[in-house]
Order: C-alpha cells, then sequence, then structure tokens
C-alpha cells in the first residue's frame, strides 16, 4: 500500500487559510419594539364618567421607534373581578397575540378598590393575586411591571402634604414583587412627592372632575403617564429607545415643579 505523505509547504498553506478566514457572521436577530398592555383599576382606564387615569397618557405620549399598546384599565376593578369578568383573559390573549412582531410587558397596578372593605379583599390575597398575575404573564411569554397605586390627591390641612392612605396596597404590591421576583415601579411614591412638590391647589388642576381627587382628566393623564414612563425607564433601561417621557414633562417632574400640558 502507498503511502501519501503531504510535504511542509503544502501543509502550512493549508493551516494558513484556515486560520485567516474571515469569519461569516451570524445573522443579526431584530429587536422587536415592546406592546404595553394595561392591566389595572380606573386610575389606570381611560377617560371617562367615574374614571380616567395615567395609561392614555402613557400610551399616547411617551412611546416611540414602533413600540405600542393597549389600555385595558377597567373602572372599580379589583384583582379579583378584574379576572371574573373575563377583562384579565382579554390582557394575556393580546399579550399571546403580540409575540409575533412585538416584545410584549404587561403593567399591573391594583389596590384602589382592593382595599375597600366591602369588596372582602385582605392584603394577603391581594399579594397572592398579584403574583399569580405576574406568572401567568411569564406563561405566555410577556414581561410583567407591577405598578403601585397611584396616590390620590387630597391634601391634610394641618400639614400641606397629600394624605397617604394606601400604604397597605402599596405594600401588597411590594409584597408580590418581593415573592415573584418581577420587576416593579413604586408610581404611589413619584406620584405623592410630586403632589407633595407642586401643592393642592395645583394638583386639583388634575382632577377629572371638580370634586374627584381620584381620577385624572386628559391633561392629568399625560403628566403622570409621562411619569410611568419615568419610572419604566429608570427600572427597564433596555426600553429607553422606545419609552421615553416628553421633555419638558420630564424636566418638571423631576424637579417638582408644576406642568398643565397643552393638548
Amino acid at each position: 500500500m502507498t503511502l501519501f505523505t503531504l510535504n511542509v509547504p503544502i501543509c502550512t498553506l493549508l493551516v494558513s487559510l484556515f486560520t485567516n478566514a474571515v469569519a461569516i457572521p451570524a445573522k443579526q436577530v431584530k429587536v422587536k419594539p415592546p406592546a404595553f398592555f394595561l392591566a389595572g383599576d380606573s386610575t389606570t382606564a381611560v377617560q371617562a364618567t367615574n374614571g380616567g387615569g395615567w395609561g392614555n397618557g402613557f400610551l399616547n405620549t411617551t412611546l416611540h421607534n414602533g413600540a405600542t399598546g393597549k389600555n385595558f384599565g377597567h373602572n372599580g376593578a379589583t384583582t379579583v373581578s378584574f379576572r371574573a369578568g373575563g377583562d384579565w383573559a382579554n390582557v394575556l390573549s393580546a399579550a399571546t397575540a403580540a409575540v409575533p412582531k412585538f416584545t410584549p410587558y404587561v403593567t399591573i397596578q391594583f389596590g384602589h378598590n382592593d382595599q375597600k372593605p366591602e369588596k372582602n379583599i385582605s392584603m394577603a390575597q391581594l399579594t397572592d393575586n398579584l403574583v399569580a398575575f405576574v406568572n401567568e404573564v411569564r406563561a405566555v411569554s410577556a414581561t410583567p411591571i407591577l405598578v403601585t397605586s397611584l396616590s390620590r390627591r387630597r391634601f391634610d390641612n394641618a400639614t400641606g402634604l397629600v394624605t397617604e392612605n394606601l400604604a397597605d396596597v402599596t405594600a401588597a404590591a411590594k409584597d408580590a414583587a418581593k415573592k415573584s421576583g418581577a420587576k416593579i415601579i413604586d408610581l404611589n411614591a413619584a406620584s405623592t412627592k410630586y403632589l407633595n412638590a407642586i401643592g393642592a391647589a395645583n394638583a386639583a388642576t388634575y382632577n377629572l372632575a371638580p370634586a374627584d381627587f381620584t381620577h385624572l382628566n386628559n391633561e392629568g393623564s399625560v403628566v403622570f403617564g409621562n411619569l410611568v414612563a419615568l419610572l419604566i425607564s429608570e427600572q427597564l433601561p433596555e426600553l429607553k429607545k422606545w419609552v421615553k417621557a416628553e421633555k419638558g414633562i420630564s424636566k418638571a417632574l423631576k424637579k417638582g415643579q408644576y406642568v398643565f400640558p397643552e393638548l
């Protein structure tokens, strides 16, 4: 049998060719823009009789570069009724349908109604319900973002500061974040801080109706929707390309200065 011996020059040439070959880059994965699906009560919901929150202001003024979303906020909703009435199933369905073209996120803000005695929902149950929401969002390949409850705008005459009456539901949301490992933005703390900075008279200009210190008018929705955008950008910096608060409003919020946007 004849043996063939590869001479040294040819061997060196082959090694050189393999060593200096230009690597073919892997196909770049296109990053999909986010789609936000907002779950919550009337302080998230669209502006209507007895309801109106930050949701539409967030969706309509702070999303860019192909980002989109839908507001599923429901007046009077609790974590129990939102599920029982089919709203939660609609949120999950929308998030699932978005996956091929978007990266879905679900914001979850409840508490204003869960804390009412007649709803018979304990804070431990509220926490458990929020954890269940978080797990179900993850199960449809979406990212959950817990949101503590938007501050009410009633002030204590003696102190001149916001009357803080959402501490229990805020704590329940934070406990849910701790137990589930979900991202959380503390809208309650941020909105309370801003309201204290601008004072009672200015805060009342965001009221849906003159005596409604819970729900937001359109201008208030834009202001606090932009506050949500700032908080999301801080907690999820990977979304800064798509979630951007308007410069003038952002500046006012950061400095604690009153702003009333022209719509």
